[in-house]
């Protein structure tokens, strides 16, 4: 009987234990993500995943003890939303570090205001610029665009395709990819021989693929996210454009296949591992983080998880790293995010530093091309 109530006294001081350490205040961390309008299909991904994680890491005890949360908002993909929800994440709630934006132009507009209210931010997006130069209280978990133009242009070095055309949607992430293309490409020793724009909203392109017709171009790349570059595919397949048509990393999900139907067949494009990850290697460091990923998020949301999502995995994973190695303030988190090395998550194996809040380097990419409306991965 005293053994019995040893036992039952022991049981019932785990759990005031555990009631207690919950019983302090929550880590709050802020989201700031595009759930709705022209880029939901990066910002709602992005949403699910991290109160997916959070909630499992809740689940399974908290960080130290205490409770993760999440408090986040939609930008819309609209950069003065994005900085209206920044100032609220940073003065109302009080979030210790930020996941987000969605977006390239979103958060080039919301790094002022986590860089002076001294506020991690750990966006979503990719545009090589967000974190270089390097900024103190930034870093990122999408792949840099510099690293999927060089995936694209070793591919074309190795077909002998030296004459390029390129087409980039006038925004952020279109512009950060036409300068990356053009810095890069004598170094492979390919000459853009076209270099034309398109609208984030146009909804035909006819006329600048009828001009890479005639411009000698053995290639198009275009740099863009959904809808524009489905379109395109559709526009190059209406006018019979034969030469190959590259994507950029800004339409590596299912979506891209839907929108562009038929017309996809046969696009390659840089991606991170995460859509092909039943097709990798066991030998590959990622797979068991991918697949667990892509699972989970199956059986959350009824969806193939994917890249997008991945990417606040790992902002959200990352972040649960820090705490747990440095403890739960501002400058704490930033301290240790800069020194997480071989982190393997779902964007890549990531390695920040002093000099490097990117992470990540052309390994974390893979080429991936359209068969039968599936991803098939590019030897």
């Amino acid at each position: 009987m005293r053994k019995i109530s040893f036992v039952v006294v022991s049981v019932l001081s785990m759990l005031v234990v555990a009631v207690c350490a919950f019983a302090a205040p929550p880590i709050k961390i802020g989201g700031l993500f595009a759930v709705t309008g022209p880029a939901s299909f990066l910002g709602e991904p992005e949403r699910n995943t991290a109160q997916m994680v959070v909630n499992e890491i809740n689940a399974a005890g908290g960080i130290k003890g205490r409770r993760f949360e999440l408090v986040a908002y939609d930008t819309q993909g609209d950069a003065t939303k994005a900085v209206q929800a920044a100032n609220r994440l940073i003065k109302e709630d009080r979030v210790v570090a930020i996941i987000g934006p969605s977006t390239t132009g979103d958060t080039m507009a919301v790094i002022p205001i986590a860089e002076r209210a001294h506020i991690p931010l750990v966006s979503c997006a990719a545009g090589s610029k967000i974190t270089a130069p390097v900024k103190r209280w930034v870093f990122k978990t999408a792949q840099n665009d510099a690293l999927a133009v060089a995936r694209i242009y070793e591919h074309l070095a190795g077909k002998k395709l030296t004459r390029v055309a390129i087409l980039t949607v006038s925004d952020g992430f279109g512009s950060s990819g036409r300068e990356q293309l053009k810095a890069n490409a004598a170094r492979y020793g390919i000459r853009i021989v076209s270099d034309d724009t398109y609208g984030p909203k146009d909804t035909d392109m006819t006329a600048q693929l009828t001009k890479i017709r005639g411009s000698q171009a053995q290639a198009i790349i275009c740099w863009g996210t959904n809808p524009g570059p489905a379109v395109i595919a559709r526009n190059a397949r209406q006018i019979g454009l034969k030469i190959p048509l590259f994507m950029s990393h800004g339409v590596s999900s299912k979506k891209f296949i839907e929108l562009a139907g038929d017309a996809a067949e046969g696009i390659i494009l840089p991606s991170g591992r995460v859509i092909v990850a039943d097709l990798l290697p066991n030998s590959d460091r990622q797979k068991k983080s991918l697949l667990a990923f892509v699972k989970d998020y199956q059986r959350h949301y009824r969806a193939e998880g994917d890249h997008f999502g991945g990417h606040a995995w790992d902002a959200v994973m990352l972040l649960k790293t820090a705490v747990e190695r440095g403890g739960d303030n501002p400058a704490a988190i930033r301290d240790q995010l800069e020194k997480i090395r071989n982190f393997a998550g779902i964007g890549g194996v990531f390695s920040y530093s002093p000099a490097d809040h990117a992470g990540l380097n052309k390994d974390a990419f893979v080429l991936v091309e359209v068969r039968n409306r599936d991803w098939a991965l590019v030897k």
